[in-house]
C-alpha cells in the first residue's frame, strides 16, 4: 500500500520533465498510473470480503508513535476504487479536454499529486498521517482550482477553497491531538476498542467539535458551504475528479471511519442530522435556480454531502447502508454530468442552461450518458440511484417518532435534485437545434467515452445490484457497524410505503421540471438575499480581522527601527519587572562583596562621563569616541580581575569598532536632531528602567548557587578533546564552533550590508 501512495507522488515529480520531451505524443498513457491502482486494489477484492482488513506498517518517526500505518477495509476499499477508478477516467477525459495546453504536464502533476493524497488519506490508520494527507489534499486542490492562473476569478477562488479547508485543517490536527491524549494510542483501529472511554472524557465534547469544523469545512456542509461552487472556476477534470467524487467527500469518509469510535451518542448524532438535513435542504433548492450548469451540479453536490452527513448522523444500520451506496451512487451520475457539461462547454463555448437545447442531433452519445446519469439522479428505475433513494427512505422511516419529518425531508430535497439532474442532464439535449450549434461536433473518444461507461454502470449496477452486494457494499457498512450486515441489494422490493414515496417524488420532480425555467429572472430572485448569506458574513468577518491585521502590522512594522527596539525592550521589561515582582526575592549579600579599589572607582568614574558624553553629545564622532572609552574601561576592569585574555580581546574589538564607525560616520550628512525632548526622555527612561532591571537580574543570579560541573568539564577536556590550552578559545573554536561560525557569518553578512550602503549611489544623487 506504500508503494501505491508513493507512486502518486514520484509520477507527480517525473511527469512534467517526461511529458515535456514528448510533447508530439498523446498524453492517454499517463492514465496507465491510476488504471494500475485500480486494478490493484481490485484484486484485494476477495481478500477484504473473506478475511477482513489488510493492515501495514511502516517505521516513520517510531521515537513518538507516528508511523506510516495502513489499513484496508471495506471502507477504505470503496473510496480508493472510486479515486482510482474515476481517477483513470478523468486522466483519459483530460488528455483530450486539454490536448495542446502549454501546461498539461503541470496539471497531471497536480492530479497525480491529488490522487495520492487522498490515496493516502483513506488508507491511513495513524491519526496524525491522516491529518498529514488531509492538508495535502487542500494543498493540491488548491493548485488544481487555481490551475487558471492568469485569471483573477480562479486565484480568488482557490484562495477561498484553501483558507476554508486549511481552516478545518487546523481543527483537525487539534481533534487528532485530543484523541491521542485520551487513548495514548495513534492508530485508528486500536481506538475502535475504546470508544466508551473515549465518550466519557471529559475532552470528547472538545474532540466533536474539531472533528465536526474539519469534516463540514472539507464536505462544504453548511455554512461553510460557499467554496464549493467558486471551485466551479477549475477546469472540468477538477470538477469531476475533486468535488464530486473523491476530495469532497473525504469529510464525509472522516466522519464515516470514526462512527464505530465516536458514534452511537447524542452528541455526535444531533449536530449531524442538524446540519446534514440544512445543508441538503438548502442546496437542492438554491440548484433550482442556477443557469449555470457547474453551478447546478455544484449546488446538488452540496446537497447530495449532506444528505450522507444525514444519513450517518441517523446512525442506524440501514441509514449507514445507505450512506455507503449513496456514496457510490453519486460518484457515478454526479462524474457523469460533470463530464458531459464539460464536453458542451468545449464544444458549444456556454454553460448556460437557458440557452442550450437540442444537442442530442450533435452529441448522442454524450446525451445518451447524460440522460442515464439524470435518470440515476433522480432515482428512477432501474438505474442504481433508484436503488440508492429507496435505502435512503427505508432509513428515514425507521426513525420512530421523527420518521416523518426526517422522510419528508428527503423527498424535498429529493424532488430538488431530480430537477436539478434534468436541467443538467437532459434540458441540453432535447428541443429543437440553434443555428449556432448546428457545426458542433463530436468529440473525441477520449472525451465522451469515460461519460459514457459511467452512467453505463450507473445502468448495470440498477439492473444487477446484487454485483456489488457481497464484494464492496457489504465490507464497508461492516467496517461501519463492526460485524457483518443481513442485507441483500434489489432493484424491485415489491409494493410498498417506499414505492409510493419513490413514485411521489418521481413524479413531484418532473411535475416541476416542466413548470420551472431556467433564467436570469429566477436567478436574480435567489441572489437577492446574498448580502445576508453565510459567504457574505464570513466574508465581512475576514474583512474584519484583514484590516485588523493591516493595522496592527502598520504600528508595529512600520520601518522605523527606533520603535521595533521600544516595542522589543518596552515588552522585556514587563515580562522581567513581572517575573522579579512575583517570583524573585531580593537580596544582596553585601558581606561577600570585595571592597571597592580606588582604581576601581576611577574606572568607573571615566565610564559614568563616557556614557554621559555618548547620550548627550551633538557630535556623532564624540559619541563614537566616549563609548571606545567605555570599552577600553571594561578592559581596565578584566585586568583588575586577571582576564588579560579577555582584556586583549575587548580592546581589540573596540578598537576595530571605533575605527569601522568613524569611517561609516564620514559619509554621513551633519548631525541633526530628529526627535524632540518628549521623545528623548521617553526613550531615557526607557533604558534607565529596562538597565535597573538588567542589573537586579545580573545582582540575583550572583547569589544563585552555583554549578562547576560545566566549567569543570571544560577545563578538564580542553587539552584533552581540543588541543589548547585556553580553556575559553578551545570553548569558542571547538566545542560551540558552530556557534562561532554562525556570529561570524552573520558579522559578515552585516559588513556587506554596510559596504553596500557605503558604495551605493542613487540615480538623483548622480544626476546632481
Amino acid at each position: 500500500m506504500l508503494t501505491a501512495v508513493i507512486s502518486g507522488f514520484i509520477f507527480a515529480l517525473l511527469i512534467p520533465f517526461i511529458l515535456g520531451r514528448l510533447k508530439s505524443t498523446s498524453s492517454l498513457w499517463v492514465a496507465l498510473l491510476p488504471l494500475s491502482l485500480f486494478g490493484y486494489f481490485l484484486s484485494r477484492l476477495s481478500l477484504i470480503k473473506q478475511g477482513g482488513p489488510i493492515k501495514m506498517s511502516y517505521e516513520w518517526v517510531p521515537s513518538i508513535g507516528i508511523n506510516l500505518d495502513f489499513n484496508l477495509d471495506g471502507l477504505s476499499l470503496l473510496f480508493v476504487l472510486l479515486i482510482s477508478g474515476v481517477g483513470t477516467l478523468v486522466f483519459v477525459y483530460t488528455a483530450a479536454y486539454l490536448k495542446g495546453h502549454p501546461y498539461l504536464n503541470r496539471f497531471y502533476a497536480y492530479l497525480s499529486l491529488f490522487m495520492a493524497s487522498m490515496l493516502g488519506l483513506v488508507l491511513s490508520d495513524n491519526i496524525y498521517t491522516l491529518f498529514l494527507f488531509w492538508e495535502l489534499t487542500s494543498i493540491s486542490s488548491f493548485f488544481l482550482i487555481g490551475f487558471n492562473n492568469e485569471s483573477d476569478a480562479s486565484r480568488k477562488s482557490a484562495l477561498t477553497a484553501l483558507g476554508v479547508t486549511g481552516f478545518g485543517g487546523l481543527f483537525l490536527l487539534a481533534a487528532m491531538v485530543g484523541l491521542g491524549h485520551i487513548t495514548k494510542a495513534y492508530q485508528i483501529s486500536e481506538m475502535i476498542s475504546m470508544s466508551e472511554y473515549i465518550k466519557n472524557d471529559s475532552l470528547y465534547g472538545w474532540v466533536l467539535l474539531f472533528l465536526f469544523l474539519a469534516a463540514f469545512t472539507k464536505s462544504a456542509q453548511f455554512p461553510f458551504h460557499f467554496w464549493l461552487p467558486g471551485a466551479m472556476k477549475a477546469p472540468t477534470p477538477v470538477s469531476t475528479y475533486l468535488h464530486s467524487a473523491t476530495m469532497v467527500k473525504a469529510g464525509v469518509y472522516l466522519l464515516a471511519r470514526f462512527t464505530p469510535i465516536l458514534g452511537n451518542h447524542e452528541w455526535w448524532n444531533g449536530p449531524l442530522i442538524i446540519i446534514g438535513g440544512i445543508t441538503m435542504v438548502y442546496a437542492a433548492i438554491h440548484s433550482l435556480f442556477r443557469i449555470d450548469l457547474k453551478g447546478i451540479l455544484a449546488y446538488s453536490t452540496i446537497s447530495a454531502l449532506g444528505i450522507l452527513v444525514f444519513l450517518i448522523g441517523l446512525g442506524t444500520h440501514e441509514a449507514l447502508l445507505a450512506a455507503s451506496v449513496f456514496i457510490l451512487v453519486h460518484a457515478l451520475y454526479k462524474a457523469t454530468l460533470f463530464l458531459v457539461t464539460g464536453i458542451i462547454d468545449h464544444e458549444t463555448g456556454t454553460r448556460d442552461v437557458s440557452q442550450l437545447s437540442g444537442l442530442r442531433k450533435v452529441l448522442m452519445p454524450v446525451g445518451i450518458a447524460a440522460l442515464l446519469a439524470a435518470l440515476s439522479n433522480a432515482g428512477i428505475p432501474p438505474t442504481f440511484g433508484f436503488v440508492g433513494k429507496d435505502l435512503i427512505y427505508g432509513a428515514t422511516l425507521g426513525m420512530g417518532d421523527l420518521a416523518w419529518l426526517f422522510t419528508f425531508l428527503a423527498i424535498l430535497t429529493n424532488v430538488a435534485l431530480l430537477v436539478a439532474g434534468f436541467f443538467a442532464g437532459i434540458k441540453p439535449f432535447i428541443g429543437k437545434l440553434p443555428e449556432r450549434y448546428a457545426a458542433v461536433h463530436l468529440p473525441a473518444p477520449a472525451m465522451y467515452l469515460p461519460p459514457l461507461i459511467l452512467g453505463i454502470l450507473g445502468m448495470l449496477y440498477g439492473l444487477f445490484p446484487g454485483m456489488l452486494e457481497g464484494g464492496l457494499i457489504q465490507p464497508a457498512v461492516a467496517s461501519l457497524i463492526g460485524t457483518r450486515p443481513d442485507f441483500h441489494l434489489q432493484l424491485w422490493h415489491g409494493f410498498n410505503l417506499i414505492l409510493l414515496l419513490s413514485g411521489v417524488t418521481i413524479g413531484s420532480g418532473a411535475l416541476l421540471y416542466l413548470l420551472l425555467k431556467p433564467s436570469e429572472k429566477l436567478l436574480k430572485k435567489a441572489t437577492r438575499f446574498e448580502r445576508i448569506s453565510p459567504q457574505a458574513l464570513i466574508t465581512g468577518i475576514t474583512g474584519v480581522f484583514s484590516r485588523l491585521a493591516k493595522g496592527w502590522t502598520r504600528f508595529f512594522q512600520n520601518g522605523y527601527l527606533r520603535y521595533y527596539l521600544i516595542t522589543i525592550l518596552g515588552f522585556l521589561s514587563l515580562l522581567l519587572a513581572y517575573r522579579l515582582f512575583v517570583g524573585v526575592e531580593l537580596y544582596i549579600d553585601t558581606e561577600s562583596m570585595t571592597q571597592v579599589t580606588f582604581y576601581e572607582a576611577v574606572v568607573l568614574l571615566i565610564m559614568g562621563v563616557a556614557i554621559f558624553f555618548t547620550v548627550f553629545s551633538n557630535s556623532r564622532l564624540v559619541a563614537v569616541a566616549s563609548l571606545g572609552v567605555v570599552g577600553y574601561s571594561f578592559c581596565l576592569v578584566f585586568l583588575f580581575y586577571s582576564a588579560p585574555d579577555l582584556a586583549m580581546t575587548q580592546f581589540s574589538i573596540d578598537t576595530l569598532t571605533v575605527i569601522l564607525f568613524v569611517l561609516v560616520l564620514y559619509n554621513l550628512p551633519k548631525y541633526l536632531k530628529l526627535s524632540d525632548n518628549r521623545v528623548r526622555i521617553r526613550d531615557g527612561l526607557l533604558s534607565l528602567i529596562f538597565g535597573a532591571l538588567i542589573s537586579i537580574l545580573a545582582i540575583e543570579v550572583m547569589n544563585e548557587s552555583i554549578s562547576k560541573e560545566t566549567s569543570a568539564y571544560y577545563a578538564e577536556n580542553a587539552y584533552v578533546l581540543g588541543k589548547g590550552k585556553n580553556v575559553v578559545n578551545v570553548i569558542l573554536v571547538d566545542f560551540r564552533g558552530f556557534d562561532t561560525m554562525v556570529e561570524i557569518t552573520v558579522l559578515a553578512i552585516a559588513a556587506i550590508g554596510v559596504f553596500g550602503l557605503l558604495k551605493l549611489h542613487l540615480r538623483s544623487t548622480e544626476k546632481e
